[in-house]
């Protein structure tokens, strides 16, 4: 499980991009790469990690479900997924 922290960071990544999507597409457009340099770090939209929804684990992330493989199948075992079900032969 993933500290709090390093949620909130990830929250905050997610909230810079949308603040600063149009900004940022507008100096593309004009190819100002002076102007984007200058514009926060955590304003881009590469810096994003998805993270399960329920632990915060950012690595075997299913984008989705927006849970970890861990997560998934725990809930897919109990049911709690509608539609999705293991697999017997």
């Amino acid at each position: 499980m993933s500290t709090t922290a390093i949620v909130a960071r990830n929250n905050k990544r997610k909230r810079m991009t949308e603040k600063y999507a149009q900004k940022r597409a507008e100096l593309k457009k004009l190819g100002d790469y002076e102007g984007l340099q200058k514009l926060p770090r955590n304003s881009s939209a590469t810096r994003i990690r998805n993270r399960c929804s329920v632990t915060g684990r950012g690595r075997g992330v299913y984008k989705t479900f927006g849970l970890c493989r861990n997560m998934f199948r725990q809930l897919a075992l109990e049911g709690k997924i509608p539609g999705i079900r293991k697999a017997s032969w």
